[in-house]
């Protein structure tokens, strides 16, 4: 494994922008849920004329999943917009979706800046917290709600390593209570799955990544900051370390997903 200042240094400086996770490559390892989003949704758009995605990052889930649908010589949506707020991700979307003629737009109030029952499709993988509200107003009647949410305690392993226990925030995201939240907002639940999956982290440098990126995980996450859990978990895995860098002691998380899908009535 290679030296503790290399693995930190290198971490920092790499860029985090978009939704792609291809730097923790040979680093990271994390299971995927049983329904295989990207595969599930890129069916969903060939069969939508209108779809609007919601926090599409840098459109990384879904340019593959309209990718994938070319692939099948399938149509795709005649209109197709996607949200997302974070400037430098909204660019690359607008690059990244730009061969479907893709409009990315960032709202900045909560209301999604689009006509009332306007979309057949509306979609997501892990939004920030799902406008119920606004789902069933942009959705024509009959159209459908699909996404993947990340679930409650996801990766708390890893933030309670640093943060230490937070009992009332492993309480958020559950998704009974986001069922309860869809239907409240006139949305029918028709299917909510579950899946807890195995994350992997080989050496400290993917952990600084993995913080940069996912700011929400440790708010204020800086390496001087937590110098001293960093300086501890590296040893924890160099414990194990083999010759080939790769290690027997990787720092195990579980991230939690679930499948939900709603309708607005006709």
């Amino acid at each position: 494994m290679r030296p503790y200042d290399e693995l930190i240094t290198e971490a920092v400086e790499a860029d985090v922008t978009g939704w792609g996770f291809g730097w923790l490559d040979g680093r990271a390892t994390e299971e995927r849920p049983p329904w295989r989003f990207a595969s599930l949704l890129s069916h969903r758009l060939a069969a939508a004329d209108s779809a609007l995605d919601l926090d599409t990052g840098g459109g990384e889930v879904l340019a593959e999943a309209l990718s994938h649908a070319d692939e099948r010589a399938d149509p795709t949506p005649t209109r197709l917009v996607a949200t997302e707020t974070w400037a430098p991700n909204a660019v690359l979307a607008r690059e990244r979706l730009a061969p479907w003629g893709a409009l990315v737009v960032s709202p900045d109030d909560g209301a999604l800046p689009v006509a009332d029952a306007s979309f057949s499709l509306v979609t997501a993988r892990h939004p920030v917290a799902p406008p119920w509200s606004e789902i069933h107003r942009v959705l024509r009647p009959g159209g459908a709600y699909l996404a993947q949410h990340v679930g409650p305690a996801s990766v708390f392993e890893l933030i309670e390593l640093f943060l230490g226990p937070q009992p009332e925030a492993r309480a958020d995201r559950d998704p009974l209570v986001e069922a309860e939240q869809a239907r409240a907002a006139g949305l029918d639940v028709v299917e909510l799955r579950t899946a807890r999956c195995r994350m992997e982290l080989y050496d400290v440098g993917a952990v600084v990544w993995l913080l940069r990126k996912c700011v929400w995980w440790v708010p204020g996450f800086s390496v001087d900051r937590y110098a001293d859990v960093l300086e501890e978990l590296d040893a924890r895995l160099r414990a194990g370390a083999r010759t080939d860098g790769t290690t027997t002691t990787p720092f195990v998380a579980h991230s939690n997903r679930h499948l939900v899908e709603a309708r607005r009535g006709a």
